[in-house]
């Protein structure tokens, strides 16, 4: 009930206006956003780069019904990528994108202007000499987005993509996308979704991610383990070993300000770990959904407007 109440208010503006208009609620952001700039991207990257770890970095949006916003999107990522390479970073970092940010959901022609849009920053990342993942946001966007990355991935296939256990589906997704130089980042999903599409109990969003890993560890491509829970770490792992698998085989991955002794840890055993980094003035329904993820994230936020006050 909790997380469904802190999901809706992620969709509701009046909440939002709410939120930013609390004194301290922006430094409590920055534990999960770079923040606003793309300079600030760049320099926190600079930091966890240093500490070991590789990034994937988000420039917040989504959803937009704008051509235009949708395109200027795109540029904000090309710009990215040309910073990346400018600096050095490509080497150590990726993009990730939502397709709604670049157009997905226009009213006219949206999955061919997020497509086009999508290819615009993919050509910008094989020029910087590194990859994009394609974000996967709720169920309604499943078939669209990985129909979109099968046309991308004809021309650039390095193109990940992310799959979500909570949603019933997902096992055979992993089948389809798990064939030679294939990139899945698994995570457990954080929209509200229908029992008839989604798993609810938490038992069960887990045991779909075991499977689901199952099944991208002994496949051909590069399975992402996106997840803080100590358990599936450890079963990946597991996995890992159990098909024969390297280290530089497979990644974990967490978001940015989440377990980072953990991510630490990972580093120091020799694995590639690699933090999502999202940046950009669109932040809060990115934050609401961490919020409503983890309680340990919900009881920070409360201590941190509490002290703060």
């Amino acid at each position: 009930m909790l997380r469904s109440t802190i999901l809706a208010a992620a969709r509701s503006g009046r909440c939002r206006s709410l939120v930013e208009q609390l004194p301290p609620t922006r430094a409590i952001v920055d534990r999960f956003v770079a923040g606003d700039r793309l300079e600030d991207a760049l320099a926190v990257g600079r930091d966890l780069v240093a500490s070991g770890r590789s990034l994937t970095l988000d420039h917040l949006g989504e959803d937009t019904r704008d051509a235009a916003q949708a395109a200027a999107t795109a540029e904000a990522y090309e710009k990215l990528l040309a910073a990346l390479r400018e600096t050095g970073l490509a080497e150590h970092a990726e993009v990730s994108v939502k397709l709604s940010a670049v157009g997905q959901f226009l009213p006219r022609d949206g999955e061919r202007t997020a497509l086009e849009n999508a290819r615009r920053i993919c050509a910008a990342a094989a020029d910087a000499g590194t990859t994009v993942t394609l974000d996967m946001e709720d169920h309604t966007t499943t078939d669209s987005t990985l129909s979109i990355a099968r046309e991308l991935r004809a021309d650039f296939p390095w193109v990940g993509v992310v799959l979500q256990s909570y949603l019933r589906r997902t096992e055979a997704d992993c089948r389809d996308f798990a064939g030679p130089g294939s990139r899945v980042r698994l995570c457990k999903g954080a929209y509200q979704e229908p029992a008839s599409v989604a798993f609810q109990r938490r038992e069960e969003v887990d045991r779909s991610y075991v499977r689901c890993l199952k099944v991208l560890m002994a496949g051909e491509g590069r399975p992402m383990v996106a997840s803080h829970d100590p358990r599936l770490i450890a079963v990946a792992g597991q996995l890992a070993q159990w098909n024969g698998r390297s280290k530089d085989s497979f990644e974990f991955q967490m978001l940015h300000g989440i377990r980072p002794e953990e991510q630490l840890r990972l580093v120091a055993e020799g694995h590639t770990m690699r933090v999502y980094l999202p940046y950009g003035q669109e932040w809060y329904g990115y934050f609401m959904r961490r919020i409503a993820e983890r309680p340990a994230n919900l009881a920070f936020f409360l201590r941190a407007l509490s002290s703060r006050n």
